[in-house]
């Protein structure tokens, strides 16, 4: 399944995920490590200009095509 939104290019984001019971002192600091934020990409049918049309869009888009679409 491919990482990046066809319609806002939502991709990939890199960070730290961090332990919070190792916080304070510096003797007890916390440990961090890293990890990958993935956007919810999902296989969806759009009609663009009459036309259906096949894209991988994450959720929020979805969501906001769907609101669109309602009005």
């Amino acid at each position: 399944m491919p990482s990046t939104c066809e319609v806002c290019g939502k991709s990939v984001v890199m960070g730290r995920t961090i332990r919070f019971q190792n916080t304070g002192k510096w003797f007890r600091r916390a440990t961090k490590k890293a990890r990958a934020f993935v956007p919810n990409i999902q296989r969806a049918t759009l009609v663009m200009n009459g036309v259906p049309t096949r894209l991988n869009i994450c959720t929020r888009c979805l969501r906001t095509a769907h609101k669109v679409r309602e009005r």
